[in-house]
């Protein structure tokens, strides 16, 4: 059920992530936490995400109405050797 739910609540965000060579992965925490890792592909660019209080908004809103909710985010930005 986690998987399917997260699936619908992320989905279109997901997509539309991957249209711009981005990636989405999730993984589910203590107290139905989720981290969410975005991660640029080969011809993204790894700062041209939007600001992550904006990001934080959006999947915030995506997790309305299922049992989960945002632990935090991590960015391409924020990963070493960016």
């Amino acid at each position: 059920m986690t998987q399917k739910t997260l699936d619908a609540a992320f989905g279109h965000f997901k997509e539309m992530l991957a249209s711009d060579g981005y990636s989405l992965d999730w993984q589910v925490g203590e107290g139905d936490k989720v981290v969410v890792r975005i991660e640029a592909g080969p011809d993204a660019c790894a700062d041209c995400l939007v600001p992550l209080p904006v990001m934080q908004a959006i999947l915030s809103d995506a997790l309305a109405g299922t049992p989960y909710s945002l632990d935090r985010i991590e960015l391409p930005a924020d990963t070493p050797g960016h």
